[in-house]
């Protein structure tokens, strides 16, 4: 069955925690060695890109997507006081290798942190991670302890008390796990959506939508397709994540339609 969100149901706030790619931006090297920027201006911060997650602000509590390897200095940074469920969009390195640091996030609950991920990202934590789905000795977190909750694509789920809608991706080396609540979504790492993916979509205010450079690519959308998309389903605002140093923030403003608009680490996003 298919939910749609009246526009009234809601009204949410999203820190972007990071909106760079899997490199981040600046990556490493560059003729001194202090990265290279590509075609993006190193004097404008908002290019200084940090690996894409979001923190969404719900009603019982703050939903982190994804532990990427930039997590602590991100939560620091955003000063997000404390983390009560995290949700992962897939099992690539950029959006899972900070897990460690959930230790200190338990520390700060006093309990094992939620999760939710389909069984096949959750296989892949629990490989590479195995002492972070052991069983909790209390009192103390020496280690990540997290409460893994199996979800597959087109399930809907609440955590902190906000109903969130699920949504299979296509980012052509795996599947992907899109998000929906309320009038926001968030869609990271995908190159194809299905007409399914698209009826969850629809009625969308605010898409935080990855877009990895500006000519096509093979594993994730490029400018064209993104446009295409927001067209098909008439989104508001639509904001570029996970862009590499192909991407720089005043080029994508000043080429692109003003619905059309590139995120930057910290930004807090209001959607009605």
């Amino acid at each position: 069955m298919l939910l749609f969100f009246r526009k009234e149901d809601l009204a949410l706030l999203i820190t972007v925690l990071g909106c760079g790619a899997s490199a981040g931006v600046p990556t490493l090297g560059g003729p001194d060695g202090t990265g290279d920027w590509g075609a993006c201006d190193p004097t404008e911060p908002r290019n200084r890109r940090t690996r894409s997650s979001i923190v969404i602000h719900a009603p019982e509590g703050n939903i982190l997507v994804d532990t990427g390897p930039d997590m602590r200095s991100q939560l620091l940074a955003s000063a997000i006081p404390r983390i009560d469920a995290i949700i992962y969009t897939h099992a690539h390195a950029d959006h899972m290798t900070g897990l460690d640091d959930v230790r200190l996030l338990n520390r700060i609950t006093g309990s094992p942190i939620r999760a939710f991920a389909t069984r096949t990202t959750a296989d892949e934590l629990a490989r590479r991670f195995d002492y972070a789905f052991r069983p909790w000795i209390p009192p103390n977190f020496y280690r990540p302890v997290l409460d893994m909750h199996i979800i597959a694509p087109g399930d809907l789920v609440e955590i902190c008390g906000l109903p969130i809608q699920t949504f299979d991706q296509d980012h052509h080396v795996m599947r992907t796990l899109g998000l929906r609540a309320g009038a926001f979504a968030y869609s990271t790492d995908v190159v194809r959506l299905d007409d399914t993916a698209f009826a969850h979509l629809a009625g969308i205010d605010t898409w935080l939508l990855g877009c990895f450079q500006r000519d096509p690519h093979m594993t994730h959308a490029g400018i064209e397709l993104v446009q295409h998309w927001r067209a098909r389903l008439g989104v508001r605002r639509t904001v570029l994540t996970h862009m590499s140093i192909d991407l720089d923030w005043s080029w994508v403003g000043a080429n692109l339609p003003p619905d059309i608009e590139p995120a930057h680490d910290r930004q807090i996003l209001h959607v009605p």
